[in-house]
């Protein structure tokens, strides 16, 4: 069921004065909105922070939702909800502005990660709280950053620049998701419902954090992932380390020798054709890695890393290549709780980041021909004892879904415009091919037939997906300079 709240509102009865200012800028507007109205921003913000968004409390989802809703339409934007069977709702905003050239989409989502409450210093995550760090304030609560800040970003950069009479000259339309942190998994069904309503030049993705410098950042593509999971197998239960010990195999010692094999001590993938298909950079994205800053030293300091992996190569450059990386690997027990035994299994969880030109599919063969040529029998579900018994080597290998990388052109007209209003803003940004997350871009360019651009504001020691989770109030002011001049575009 959709909820339409308004008929599709057109700029000239978006209440804007008749009088346009010619000589405020997007971002003079947002700092003059933005000084005069912090406590008012601040409200709205820390509410809509304290209603809980994990993407499986449908209750409380449909509470953000409907609060958003009442925030576009407080800002006279025509409003709705949209919604396929088993999604979450997905909050969708439109500003039609006659003569319009262009169609810019602004995407944020409003579901937040899990959260242990324990592991949270006030113990409340839907709380929020300001605390001073390094002599700045900072809202500590789930979302502050991940994703709820890009949306009153938004939402204030409306207000700013309604209050200094700038009229919008693109057509504009909002869509924030509710299940981004459940891996989107029903988002596709919505881009395919709604596909005339979602469509546009650009869709510019708020999430993630800024660079590690702290400049604004303009992303143009994501990395892809997948995931699998490996068990191998000792005896059919634990045995004596000293009775059994020299003669029943191991497994904990098996995976690691076959992970070991994967990856050699720069961190380079040893498996075969791992690297075989990469799109190659172009020479304005390999000029665009070699102007960004590099962040390495100061971060090798922060986390407290003896050395890197690469071969001496930036973070910026790496992060441009494909990845295998060990999640968790789990056999029998440590600490307080271990025993002298052979355990009976090892499972290893691996995920794969994927550059351009690789395909999720093909990465995961690649690495179950790499453990079959080890000598094991790969099954794809827990083998039985005949199976155990039949071969030397047993793997079973769970294969999860996954999603290719994207990338948009550096040199596109549309992605210079959105260059150019960014550093109207903030000044020289840092502009990257690819960022080192995983967002679901494919998705949004296969189905509506879009580029993506992303916009991030969040700092980057937000402590994003964990606990403490937060937002520097700088990067939230930062972020409404930027989302004005966004806003603002032709």
């Amino acid at each position: 069921m959709i909820r339409h709240r308004l008929a599709v509102v057109v700029a000239p009865l978006f209440f804007w004065s008749s009088l346009v200012s010619a000589q405020t800028t997007p971002k003079a507007a947002a700092d003059q909105y933005r000084a005069a109205h912090e406590q008012q921003i601040l409200h709205e913000f820390t509410s809509l922070l304290a209603v809980p968004n994990v993407a499986t409390d449908k209750a409380n989802i449909r509470r953000n939702a409907d609060t958003l809703v009442q925030a576009l339409e407080k800002r006279h934007v025509a409003a709705k909800l949209l919604e396929a069977p088993g999604a979450n709702p997905v909050v969708y905003g439109e500003i039609k502005t006659p003569g319009a050239k262009q169609t810019i989409v602004f995407y944020a989502h409003y579901d937040g990660q899990p959260v242990t409450p324990e592991d949270w210093e006030t113990k409340a995550p839907f709380t929020p709280v300001t605390k001073m760090v390094n002599g700045e304030p900072r809202i500590y609560a789930r979302s502050a950053s991940d994703d709820k800040a890009a949306i009153i970003a938004q939402l204030t950069a409306l207000d700013a620049l309604q209050a200094a009479n700038i009229r919008p000259k693109a057509n504009l339309r909002f869509v924030w998701e509710g299940e981004e942190e459940a891996g989107s998994t029903n988002l596709g069904a919505v881009l395919a419902k709604y596909k005339d309503e979602l469509g546009g030049d650009i869709w510019l993705i708020c999430d993630g954090p800024v660079d590690q410098s702290g400049r604004q950042t303009v992303v143009f593509g994501a990395r892809g992932v997948t995931h699998l999971a490996i068990t191998v197998y000792g005896p059919n239960r634990g045995l004596h380390s000293g009775h059994y010990g020299n003669w029943a195999p191991n497994p904990a010692m098996m995976l690691a020798q076959l992970l070991a094999g994967m990856k050699d001590k720069s961190g380079h993938v040893l498996i075969p054709h791992f690297y075989d298909g990469i799109t190659p950079l172009t020479p304005l994205e390999q000029q665009a890695i070699a102007e960004a800053p590099n962040n390495g030293p100061m971060l090798e300091k922060e986390f407290a890393l003896g050395h890197t992996d690469g071969d001496g190569k930036t973070l910026v450059e790496l992060l441009n290549q494909p990845s295998l990386n060990i999640n968790g690997f789990a056999s029998a027990h440590t600490g307080a709780q271990h025993t002298n035994v052979i355990p009976s299994t090892a499972t290893v969880d691996i995920d794969m980041r994927l550059v351009k030109g690789l395909d999720w599919r093909t990465q995961q063969q690649r690495v179950v021909d790499y453990i079959t040529a080890q000598g094991y029998f790969i099954t794809s579900s827990p083998p039985d004892k005949q199976t155990l018994l039949s071969h030397p080597y047993v793997a079973f290998v769970q294969l999860d879904d996954g999603y290719n990388a994207v990338r948009t052109p550096m040199d596109l007209p549309i992605a210079q415009e959105v260059i150019a209003a960014v550093e109207s803003a903030r000044g020289p940004v840092v502009k990257l091919p690819t960022m080192g997350g995983s967002v679901p871009l494919e998705m949004i360019e296969n189905t509506l037939g879009v580029h993506t651009i992303t916009v991030p504001i969040a700092n980057y020691d937000n402590n994003q997906h964990s606990s403490n989770e937060n937002i520097r109030l700088q990067n939230l002011w930062n972020g409404i300079e930027t989302m004005a001049a966004l806003e603002a575009m032709e």
